[in-house]
């Protein structure tokens, strides 16, 4: 008996379980390195997305910054105030992209790091699988991404969806931010495997884990021992990032003192090593149960 044209394929070619779409050839980001950020909500990605753009800009690399966000505020820190969305600008067409310009929905920051704001679907409705998807589409149509030594997929939260885990079809390696805490790690747990499904047939590898807004980060290093992940930065929770938020400026932007110091070295350490390569990480995600036993005891 033949499957029934209705039913999904839940064995795609995206993992178990995925009935999402395979990324066009065409749509390939070649000739950059290609990073794509994830972690829980509200746990600095954006923060730290930028940062590393800065970084690699002072390196003298040429860098793309995409946030991937209906609240558009990726890039806010890197050019001073929040970006139209490319859904916005294509919908302002009647989805005509031929009639945009690059100057219409990109936008030089800090560094000559160039922005884009790509947006989401209104709440409730449509994909931000598809967002990224018109997103990578634009940029190369404009052939803005020809030129760039770096991209930065800076990602909505948690991968719940195909859709949001779209950018890892264009990444090779994917950067996950998380704090010392349950709530995080659970989340940096998923992506990891969601991490693992893509790669199984995209380039993507994981890179490691950022620590930030933490003091210590001893619950983070003991899912990653067991787990077999990296910790590769450490960025304290002091109030020269909370700071450079509220200024909508990056570190590298805001006037020199001790702290700043402190953090733009942690962040250029950080852009270094990823420039320079890092190991192709498989880590084994863990049960739910096995998370909760693991954490928050001595």
């Amino acid at each position: 008996m033949s499957p029934r044209d209705d039913i999904p394929n839940l064995r795609g070619q995206d993992g178990e379980g995925s009935v999402q779409v395979h990324q066009d050839a065409s749509m390939k980001i070649e000739g950059a390195k290609v990073f794509s950020v994830y972690g829980k909500g509200g746990i600095g990605k954006s923060t730290t997305s930028s940062n590393l753009s800065a970084a690699f800009a002072a390196m003298g690399k040429r860098v793309l910054q995409i946030g991937c966000d209906p609240k558009h505020d990726s890039t806010f820190t890197l050019t001073g105030q929040l970006q139209p969305t490319v859904i916005d600008i294509l919908k302002d067409v009647d989805f005509h992209s031929e009639e945009l310009r690059p100057e219409d929905f990109v936008t030089t920051g800090w560094g000559g790091v160039q922005c884009v704001e790509a947006g989401g679907p209104p709440a409730g409705t449509g994909c931000g699988g598809y967002v990224v998807g018109q997103t990578v589409k634009l940029l190369k149509q404009h052939h803005m991404l020809d030129d760039a030594d770096v991209v930065i997929f800076d990602v909505l939260g948690d991968v719940v969806c195909g859709g949001f885990a779209a950018p890892l079809q264009h990444a090779d390696r994917a950067l996950i931010v998380t704090a010392n805490d349950f709530d995080s790690i659970y989340a940096m747990n998923r992506i990891i495997a969601a991490v693992q499904a893509k790669s199984a047939n995209y380039k993507v590898r994981l890179a490691g884990c950022v620590a930030n807004r933490s003091k210590d980060t001893d619950e983070v290093d003991r899912y990653c021992d067991v787990v077999g992940f990296n910790r590769i930065a450490h960025m304290p929770d002091i109030d020269a990032i909370r700071r450079s938020r509220l200024k909508k400026k990056t570190l590298f932007e805001m006037e020199t003192d001790d702290e700043v110091q402190m953090v733009r070295d942690i962040y250029t350490g950080l852009a270094q090593h990823l420039w320079n390569g890092t190991d192709p990480l498989a880590p084994s995600p863990m049960e739910d149960r096995d998370i909760f036993e693991l954490l928050g005891f001595d």
